[in-house]
């Protein structure tokens, strides 16, 4: 399973790329505000950082408007990939960027019936939110689950990304459904990371250590 980090800020994806684990990012409107600047000189940043996919997302509600927007993110670097919300515009829009050769991610999606509508209409990536349907009560991971197994039967290209992962939980439960990729927060990557008879180990390693290393010195 691909990891993407769901995050706009630029350190985070410069930390990920170190660690060897990041495959690709995510943003949106939401993760933008929080960092602030220009949305444009952001995304170029990150294509710079990672050569894998990067999502831009258009705001306009009208199919022109995000043609527009689309057209416009795509310039700014070869592994832009104009992030569209589930709609009947939407999925206009996404077979109008197809057959213009633009790669789309289709967002909002909280159903398997949208997640295959949108492959249809020639999406490249297909993004569940998990957490938000577990908010409402719904288990998420369903709709993975069953998405990735109808692109699986009907050979469709799309990827399946499970998006609005909340906690490593997600990303086991995720991977384990078959799902392409998982876009996560830096703060889960992090949690991925950790494990408390780890971090205890690394100390007790580190003591032992210095222990046998002093003891060989008074030998000496």
């Amino acid at each position: 399973m691909k990891i993407f980090l769901d995050t706009a800020d630029i350190e985070e994806i410069r930390t990920a790329a170190r660690w060897g684990v990041l495959d690709g990012v995510t943003t949106n409107p939401t993760l933008y505000a929080k960092v602030g600047g220009s949305y444009d000189e952001i995304l170029q940043q990150v294509c710079k950082i990672t050569p894998g996919p990067v999502s831009a997302e258009c705001v306009s509600d009208d199919v022109d408007g995000m043609l527009d927007e689309g057209r416009h993110y795509a310039k700014l670097a070869p592994n832009i990939v104009v992030k569209v919300a589930m709609s009947e515009n939407g999925l206009e829009a996404i077979s109008r960027f197809a057959d213009e050769g633009i790669k789309t991610n289709c967002t909002l999606i909280f159903t398997a019936n949208q997640g295959l509508l949108a492959a249809k209409a020639g999406a490249s990536l297909i993004s569940p939110f998990v957490g938000r349907l577990d908010d409402i009560n719904q288990d998420g991971m369903d709709v993975i689950r069953d998405l990735v197994e109808i692109l699986t039967i009907h050979e469709m290209d799309a990827e399946v990304i499970a998006a609005s992962i909340r906690n490593p939980l997600h990303m086991t439960q995720a991977a384990l459904a078959g799902s392409h990729i998982a876009t996560v927060p830096f703060k889960v990557l992090q949690q991925m990371v950790h494990h408390p008879l780890t971090d205890k180990g690394i100390v007790q390693f580190k003591a032992d250590w210095q222990k046998a290393h002093q003891a060989a010195a008074a030998k000496a």
